[in-house]
Formats: C-alpha cells, structure tokens, sequence
C-alpha cells in the first residue's frame, strides 16, 4: 500500500504514533512538575504545558516526515510514514497545526519566555533537519531541555536557579544518547553518524549513565533536600544507572526518562 494512501479506520493511530507521543508526553509530564515547582498560577501554568506539548508534537511529527526515505530504506516496521499507516498529507497538516498552536501559546508567554521556547522548538527542528547526523547531535538536546528550564521561570518573571538548566541539560544529553542506541545499525547504514555513533556501542551506556548521575548530582546541590530524601534520591538514581548499563533495547532510554522525573520531583518536594 502507497504510503499515502491509508485506510480511515487506522489514519488516527498512524498519524498519533508519528508524533512520537511517548517522549513528547515525557518532555510535558517534566515540565508540568517544573511549573509546579516553580508554583505558578494555573492559568499561567497550563499555557505553559500547551506550548510545549505543541511544540513537542512538532517536532516528533516533524522528525518522520524528514526521515520517511531513510526509515523505508532501513525497513523500520515502527515508523507509520515509512509502512504506510499514516497518511504523509496527514502527518505534514498535523505538524503544520502543532506549529500554528506553538507560536501563539509561545507568545501568550510574553516576550522573553515567549522567544526561548521558540528557541527550544527550533533546536528540535534542526537536530531533525540534520544535526542528528554530526558530532553535534548533543546540542539541541542541551539546549532545549536546558531552555525549557528557564521558559518555565522567565513565564513567571523570574530566571532560573543556575542548577535548573544545568542539571536538565545533562538528562538532555544523556536521553540523546540512549535513544540513538537501539538504531545505531540503521543510523549507519543510511548515513547518520552523531556523537553516539562516534563512541563505540559498549561506551554509550555507560557514558550516558554518568551524564545522568551527574545531572542528578547537580539537583541534588542545587535542591540542597534534607539527608534522608537526599539518601534515596541517591540510590533510586544509582539503582537506575545501574539499569542503564545492563539492560538492552528501548530500556535504558525509559530508565532515563525516569531519572528526570525523580529530580523533577525532587523540585517539587524540595520546593
């Protein structure tokens, strides 16, 4: 079947899981217990999730629409574009009004807020466009985990404590990491050789779990919690680490996500 030609019962799934729903609601999940972190007000507080949802949608879409050829080439059964079961005019309207909802949310944020998630949305975009095959894949995922940091606070007026964009920046880092691991084959036989296609496979794992124990080591200064809950965020990050190192498939990158959302709780309870 004609990748643009889909059945209308399935088109709905097809064009969802183009979106790349799972890290997209990760990246919102993390910066709605940023916004409750920070405390803003609810009104304030859900614009700022609707803009990075927006965005984030954005850019999964985005990011199979720019690599349909390669993923049909690499016979990636996981893509919907690259089988067929997502329409392409489906997925590029899709994209189109995940960016028409992204400017206006962005700007309702005000001007400097505003212009740092825009930021953020394009660092996506351009790791999509072709960052993600040079040794500077790692930036728009500083930039932009780091950025949505600050997005969070400056939409309250206020910039963020230093730690915040440090400590997010590496998770950042460490995820882009972990999440090229299980396409590492397919990556390289179509040309895509970033910074974790540079490492050899046994290094990436490791590499990516100190980047994450370094990144929870930054919170955990910078949240100064009280020695029992500093103990177990420790450990609960040590024992994922560990998970990181070990285990194989999309698991460490779930472990990943999951070290992120223990230090953003920690901003919540340490709040």
């Amino acid at each position: 079947m004609a990748p643009d030609r889909v059945p209308d019962a399935s088109a709905l799934r097809g064009v969802v899981v183009a979106a790349h729903p799972g890290p997209a609601l990760a990246v919102t999940v993390l910066v709605g217990l940023l916004v409750l972190a920070q405390g803003l007000a609810a009104g304030r507080g859900i614009l700022v999730v609707a803009a990075v949802l927006a965005g984030q949608l954005s850019i999964g879409w985005s990011n199979d629409l720019v690599d349909r050829a390669r993923d049909r080439t690499a016979g990636r059964t996981d893509k919907p574009l690259a089988t067929g079961a997502a329409s392409v005019t489906a997925v590029r309207v899709a994209c189109l009004g995940a960016v028409a909802a992204c400017i206006p949310l962005s700007v309702a944020l005000g001007p400097r807020a505003g212009l740092l998630h825009l930021v953020c949305t394009a660092s996506g975009w351009a790791y999509n466009l072709g960052l993600k095959a040079t040794v500077w894949s790692w930036v728009p995922y500083a930039v932009t985990f780091g950025g949505l940091t600050a997005v969070v606070t400056l939409a309250d007026g206020e910039a963020p404590p230093w730690w915040w964009p440090v400590a997010a920046a590496l998770l950042g880092v460490g995820a882009h990491l972990l999440n090229v691991l299980p396409d590492l084959d397919d990556d390289a036989a179509t040309g895509v050789r970033g910074l974790p296609h540079r490492l050899s496979r046994g290094r990436i794992a490791p590499v990516a779990a100190a980047v994450l124990v370094a990144a929870s080591g930054v919170a955990l200064v910078g949240a100064a919690p009280p020695i029992p809950v500093a103990v177990g965020v420790g450990v609960v990050v040590l024992a994922l680490g560990a998970v990181v190192v070990r285990s194989r498939g999309r698991t460490p990158f779930v472990a990943a996500v999951a070290v992120a959302l223990v230090d953003a709780l920690l901003l919540v309870v340490a709040r």
